[in-house]
Order: structure tokens, then sequence, then C-alpha cells
């Protein structure tokens, strides 16, 4: 058994996750793979890894429920959640979950990798420190209320006063970057 820390990668997008294992094992480390959430869990409870790199949005469910399980496995196991759809909601909600820290796409493994040592703490945020555009306040509201709504996107329609596919679209959208 080699003594390099094992690292999940959890990502539904074949390309990036080939990517990212590749980088991270050229650096060293031990990589398991998986496309969903139901295999990282499974890849987890037979070798918890040290570091799981995990996507938000996955085919079968929400990176974040998958915090805690992975947590329960392992409490020791750091998480960085990476997402090309993220916001303050989003990133608050998975370091409150357990996730040790939470980047956008595009990220590089280098950046990953400092994440897991960054930790949550609030000088490394990577929160922005400018103001916000009208449209990312927009975003960073849309998210929030969903996220009180547990996902539901008919509620979260209902509470903000839009038409559900109105909320669809705009969820669909990658968000603005400032």
């Amino acid at each position: 058994m080699s003594d390099a820390a094992l690292v999940l990668i959890v990502e539904d997008d074949d390309a990036l996750r080939e990517r990212l294992a590749r980088a991270f094992a050229s650096r060293g480390l031990d990589v398991r793979q998986a496309p969903n959430a139901a295999e990282a869990e499974t890849i987890a409870r037979d070798d918890p890894p040290e570091m799981v790199v995990l996507d938000l949005r996955m085919p079968d469910g929400s990176g974040l429920d998958l915090i805690p399980k992975l947590l329960q496995i392992d409490p020791n196991t750091r998480i960085v959640v990476l997402t090309g759809y993220g916001s303050v909601a989003t990133a608050i909600e998975a370091v409150r979950r357990g996730a040790t820290h939470y980047l956008t796409k595009p990220a590089d493994a280098d950046e990953i990798l400092a994440a897991f040592d960054r930790g949550s703490s609030a000088s490394n945020s990577t929160l922005p420190l400018e103001p916000m555009s009208l449209d990312r306040v927009e975003w960073e509201h849309i998210n929030r209320v969903l996220m009180d709504c547990q996902g539901n996107i008919s509620e979260a329609a209902r509470v903000l006063r839009l038409h559900r596919r109105s909320l669809q679209r705009k969820l669909a959208k990658h968000p603005p970057r400032t």
C-alpha cells in the first residue's frame, strides 16, 4: 500500500475528472475517481480518502448532500467543493455542512490543492471583496431563496414571484462574475 495521500475526485464531467486525476497523480497523490454521488460513497466506504474534490451538481443529486455522508465515513476527510455555478449561498452552505473550502470552475490542480490547506478561514475566502453587480446580487438572492426552499424550484419560484420556467432558465445560466 502506498504512503501517498488518497484523493477522491467526484465529477460527472469525464474530461475534467480525468484531467484532474492525471494532474494529482503527477503530484504524487493516490487518486480514485467517481462520476456520481453513489459511486463516490461506495469508494469512500471501501477506502476512506484524505481529500475529496466534489462537484456541486451531479446527475444523481447535489454534492452538498454528499458532504455529511463522506464526513460520517471519516470525519478527518477534507472536502473542496468545485462548481461552475458558484454563489455565496452555496459556498456558505457547503462550509456549514463540513466542506473545507469552495472553489468555482475553472480551477486548476494547484488551486484545488491549495484550497485543501486554506480551510474556511475568512482571510482566505474566495468571496468577492468589491461591490457586486446587480446581476450578481440577483444571482445570489435567487440561490439563497433556493437554499431556503431546500432546492425546491417550484416553491422558490413562488417565493420569488417568478414563473417556474423563468427561474429554471435563470438557474441554467452561469453566474455573473462580479
